[in-house]
């Protein structure tokens, strides 16, 4: 770690400035006309509680601490401020942007080039799962910002000639508790190794870890805290419900929730890639439109499902923790913790994809005999006792045998896909996202037809 001089505690400037929320505009918060005319081209009217916070400070070049939980806007409250900067200092490799997962560094990529269009702003996105020859034919045009995920840009600042980051201006690390969940730790000092001392920090993370405040300590000068929420919130507008049920019955009362809940768009929080993609299969037998996403696809396959999702192709999204952290999918209406999260914060943010910029969600979690503890911890973390999801119990019995079958399928083609696989490495078969998955679906197609229209 650098060593910590001259690092003061934060200042704390959590007051509540409601009153003035009002009047406010983003030319009040000091930014210019051209990323003003931007903002509301975006369709952004008055800024956040975060940006009229963080804006401000961040303009008079204080280093920033933000606190704030998911979808409240945290990307503008750094953008703009690097993008003002820019235009009275331009330079290249000017901003580095630190992300936990390759979606949400493309997503911050086109929150940048979309307010910094006006202006000519060029950014790269360095992330793994992509081929780093164009990477590195990228970072020689020299960018203004780069947005990248730490294991790559190490690569990156290794091996790719001529590229080094001796000019940065400023550094934000976005989710950052999450960088340094993954263990992160070793990529992250090295690059605080290889930057400048002398630059505009900024830390942006939902919860104030111990290893947070850690790296808080080695790459903050005299920081200020904008603390929008202290407390683990979820949003108001968000129904959350708990299901107690029997392990060996989760698939059944799955169905039966996208049965009852039909027409709205669904998240589904799976704990391994394995079982997000036993799950996918298995809604798709029984004629859902269900797209997985999770670590182990190849980054255009999971750019491929986050956006036939976010273009509503597909209504139902089965995702890892990969996609509980910063997405902003603006309709997902119901959030499925089909298991149970083990870390009780990972839930705040899965909770968190549903219900953002004031629309209003419902969050449902399955609770098994084992997932008891685990789930008073969440109620204990969020301060509240969750209410039972009705469910008619006879019903979903009504469904067991037409999901045995459609599990019965799912492994199959689990296991088809497994050997593929094996035979051959360099063309994996597009299992992924097809209409009916192939295969061993053919073969009783006359049978399970039937079935499907006898509902």
């Amino acid at each position: 770690m650098a060593a910590p001089e001259e690092h003061d505690s934060p200042t704390e400037t959590s007051q509540p400035i409601v009153e003035e929320e009002e009047t406010k505009t983003f030319k009040d918060l000091g930014v210019t006309d051209v990323l003003c005319e931007a903002c509301d081209q975006l369709g952004w009217t008055k800024p956040t509680k975060i940006q009229i916070e963080a804006i401000p400070l961040a303009l008079q070049g204080r280093d920033i601490i933000g606190l704030a939980e998911t979808g409240s806007g945290k990307t503008g409250a750094f953008a703009l401020p690097i993008l003002n900067a820019l235009l009275e200092t331009p330079q290249r490799l000017f901003a580095l942007v630190l992300t936990p997962t390759r979606e949400l560094a493309f997503q911050i990529s086109e929150q940048f080039e979309a307010l910094g269009s006006s202006i000519g702003v060029q950014s790269a996105v360095i992330v793994g799962g992509i081929d780093s020859m164009s990477q590195s034919l990228a970072l020689a045009k020299k960018p203004h910002i780069i947005i990248a995920t730490p294991g790559r840009l190490i690569d990156h600042l290794e091996n790719t000639k001529g590229f080094n980051l001796r000019a940065l201006k400023y550094l934000v690390m976005d989710e950052a508790d999450r960088i340094l969940n993954m263990d992160f730790e070793t990529e992250v000092d090295k690059i605080l190794k290889v930057i400048p001392r002398d630059r505009k920090t900024f830390l942006f993370s939902a919860t104030m870890t111990k290893k947070v405040q850690k790296l808080q300590r080695a790459a903050l000068k005299n920081p200020v805290k904008c603390a929008v929420s202290s407390k683990y919130q979820t949003v108001e507008k968000l129904q959350q419900y708990y299901i107690f049920i029997p392990s060996k019955f989760k698939d059944t009362y799955l169905v039966y929730i996208l049965n009852e809940l039909a027409g709205n768009s669904f998240m589904i929080f799976c704990s391994t890639c394995n079982n997000t993609q036993r799950t996918a299969l298995l809604l798709r037998n029984l004629g859902f439109t269900a797209i997985p996403l999770h670590g182990q696809m190849s980054q255009s396959k999971r750019l491929g499902s986050l956006n036939k999702f976010k273009a509503k192709a597909r209504s139902i999204l089965l995702a890892t923790d990969v996609a509980s952290r910063g997405l902003d999918i603006p309709h997902v209406d119901v959030v499925v913790n089909f298991d149970i999260p083990t870390h009780s914060k990972d839930y705040i943010h899965r909770v968190g994809r549903t219900a953002r910029a004031g629309r209003s969600g419902k969050a449902i979690t399955f609770v098994t005999q084992y997932d008891v503890e685990l789930f008073q911890r969440i109620e204990h973390l969020i301060g509240k006792k969750l209410p039972g999801f009705p469910t008619q119990d006879d019903e979903v019995m009504m469904l067991t045998e037409r999901v045995a079958e459609a599990q019965r399928f799912a492994r199959m083609e689990l296991r088809e896909h497994g050997e593929k696989k094996k035979r051959s490495r360099e063309d994996a078969g597009d299992n992924d996202d097809t209409e009916g998955a192939i295969g061993v679906r053919n073969k009783v197609a006359g049978g399970k037809m039937k079935k499907r229209k006898g509902r």
